[in-house]
């Protein structure tokens, strides 16, 4: 302990000789890693800060007291310095800094590009030219949101590809409830579809109100050229519209577009809430939970602001924030927002008025949030401490991964690996393996391998393989823990390992070692975490099993085709949605898919359409 003054006063020292210029720092630790990334329009004086003695809050301190170095770079300006904060910060994922999820994980709608347009659930943005709305809080939110417009404005949510299915079959029972347009019965026109769509695209922008005004214009039209029933649709629509947003959280005027900020913080963690505010109602909100360690100054809550607005479609014209921000800071902040926006954007903290009034509720819901969090994680650091004490763990099991192998017949053996952080599921973090070496269905060995390619990636430099477990289950009884130990023993490894048995109806009934067997049946809390984590082991390792079978047997039809291997079989499969949209295509749709020439359109028509006598005289 004694070498840490000496370090910081060098460190001190090192900060006085930076110039007083915008910039750009990241302090590391002891084996150079960046652990925190931060900003300044004066760099000297807010790096010296860190190794002076005045009083630090204890997330400060807790990190300059693992920072052994810093680096910096000097930026012309504080937006530069803004912009150039935000990549490092998702280049190195600093242990301090405060983190959003991987973008590639956030739900989005999507209105496809195509003749008639479909609205889709997806976690991809690809450069399609379709629309993208969100992201969304969860994929509840915007399921739910895609039923709803799709309900009110009649659109199909059926299969059918529009317009080769016109007329092809009878209308479903949803055109018959008058919940659905019914594009299929050829009675639908373009411009009639392609103007639902548009609603259906500002009523996802939050702009409820526009898309009523058209539509009592439409209705006045429609009613004073005698189209009744056209008349009657869109009265319908509105009223559908109108019971929406009685059902909305009503926060301000029709017109108010904003979105709304406010953080609370405690010695246990840090929520950031925002409430989403399209046409005066709560269009959507989210919460971001993080832990005691993460930095909350005002340059961490700007980065942070930042990152989230680069994975969002769309910017309201005014930003309201519970906390307050230095003037030059607000400033930048705002003129980075705007650019990425294509608009103004203001950023501003109410000091008074319905709208503080409206910045605290936001900060109330962070504070109850950041409760329910807290009583949470206690629950499970409880449950998780009583495992440590039945299972007599050395350590605190933090990591817990389990396996489970799934096969059908001697086909497709998987191993599917789950991994349980602090008591909760982190899907990130799952991974499968293909046995390659085994034959037949021998258990152990297939268990051997998974692990032995798991253990291979521990010396990875990142990534969740590089974690060492604390605890590993298995879902099996004392055969499997034996063969698992020996394995970890000759990679020189010590990880706790226990087997999940089930009893004669397949249910959770103990967890084992390879000599003895350890009741968890009284323990309600112990009992109820080991049974999900083997339900969801067993889940993801069936279902990445059935995700190899059903690419086996997708393709199997169509490589009995003459000229079609597995290859062109993939592409057809991808280009059309399936088999069965491949056998409905006719042979010029078909021949139009990259890499299918004329001859093998003829050759995959003519296997679904021509009679079985013919083909196979021809095969012959």
């Amino acid at each position: 302990m004694a070498e840490i003054p000496e370090i910081r006063r060098a460190l001190l020292e090192k900060a006085n000789s930076l110039p007083l210029c915008p910039g750009v720092y990241l302090m590391r630790d002891r084996s150079g890693k960046v652990i925190y990334v931060g900003k300044s329009r004066k760099l000297k004086n807010r790096v010296s800060q860190y190794f002076q003695n005045s009083g630090k809050a204890i997330k400060t301190d807790r990190m300059v007291a693992s920072v052994r170095d810093f680096d910096y770079y000097l930026c012309s300006n504080e937006m530069e310095a803004l912009s150039l904060e935000n990549t490092l910060i998702k280049q190195y994922a600093p242990r301090y800094n405060i983190k959003l999820k991987d973008a590639k994980s956030y739900p989005y709608i999507k209105i496809t590009n195509e003749e008639y347009p479909r609205l889709q659930f997806t976690r991809r943005r690809d450069a399609d030219k379709a629309k993208y709305f969100g992201p969304y809080s969860g994929s509840g939110t915007a399921y739910a949101l895609i039923e709803l417009v799709n309900r009110v404005l009649r659109l199909p949510n059926c299969h059918r590809v529009f317009p080769r299915d016109v007329g092809k079959e009878r209308p479903c029972i949803y055109y018959q409830m008058n919940r659905c347009m019914g594009p299929c019965t050829g009675q639908v026109s373009q411009e009639e579809y392609k103007t639902a769509i548009k609603y259906a695209a500002d009523i996802l922008s939050g702009r409820n109100d526009a898309v009523r005004r058209e539509l009592e214009r439409q209705m006045r039209q429609d009613a004073e050229a005698e189209r009744f029933e056209a008349a009657a649709r869109a009265r319908d629509t509105i009223r559908a519209l109108d019971a929406i947003r009685e059902r909305q959280t009503v926060v301000d005027s029709p017109d108010a577009e904003q979105d709304v900020f406010a953080c609370w913080r405690d010695d246990f963690c840090t929520c950031i809430s925002i409430f989403y505010i399209r046409g005066g109602v709560v269009h959507d909100k989210a919460d971001f939970l993080f832990g005691s360690e993460v930095s909350m100054e005002p340059e961490d809550l700007t980065a942070f602001l930042c990152e989230h607005y680069q994975t969002r479609t769309y910017l309201p014209p005014r930003i309201l924030l519970e906390f307050g921000l230095e003037d030059e800071s607000r400033e930048t902040l705002s003129q980075y927002l705007s650019n990425l926006a294509g608009h103004k954007v203001d950023v501003h903290t109410p000091m008074r008025g319905n709208l503080r009034t409206l910045c605290e509720l936001v900060k109330k819901n962070a504070a109850e949030r950041a409760k329910q969090y807290r009583m949470e994680s206690e629950k499970q650091e409880g449950t998780l401490a009583r495992l440590a004490e039945l299972l007599r763990l050395e350590l605190y099991p933090s990591r817990i991964e389990a396996y489970d192998i799934s096969n059908l017949g001697a086909e497709h053996l998987t191993a599917g690996m789950i991994v349980c952080k602090e008591g909760k599921f982190s899907k990130s973090d799952y991974r499968y393996f293909r046995i390659k070496t085994v034959e037949g269905t021998d258990d152990y060995a297939s268990m051997r391998e998974a692990l032995s390619r798991r253990i291979a990636h521990l010396s990875d430099a990142a990534g969740s393989f590089s974690e060492l477990p604390d605890l590993i289950l298995l879902d099996g009884g004392r055969g499997h823990v034996s063969v698992v130990r020996e394995l970890l023993a000759e990679a020189g490894l010590e990880i706790a390992v226990f087997g999940m048995v089930k009893d004669e109806f397949h249910k959770t009934r103990a967890l084992c070692t390879d000599t003895e067997e350890i009741s968890i049946a009284k323990e309600r809390d112990v009992f109820s975490l080991i049974y999900r984590i083997q339900e969801e082991v067993h889940r993801y390792s069936v279902l990445q099993m059935g995700n190899a079978k059903r690419k086996t047997l997708k393709t199997s039809t169509l490589t009995a085709i003459p000229g079609i291997g597995a290859e062109k079989a993939k592409r057809l499969l991808a280009a059309f949605g399936g088999s069965r949209a491949v056998k409905q295509a006719s042979e010029e749709e078909i021949s139009k898919v990259r890499g299918i020439s004329a001859k093998d359109a003829r050759a995959v028509w003519a296997y679904y359409h021509e009679p079985t006598d013919k083909k196979e005289k021809k095969q012959r």
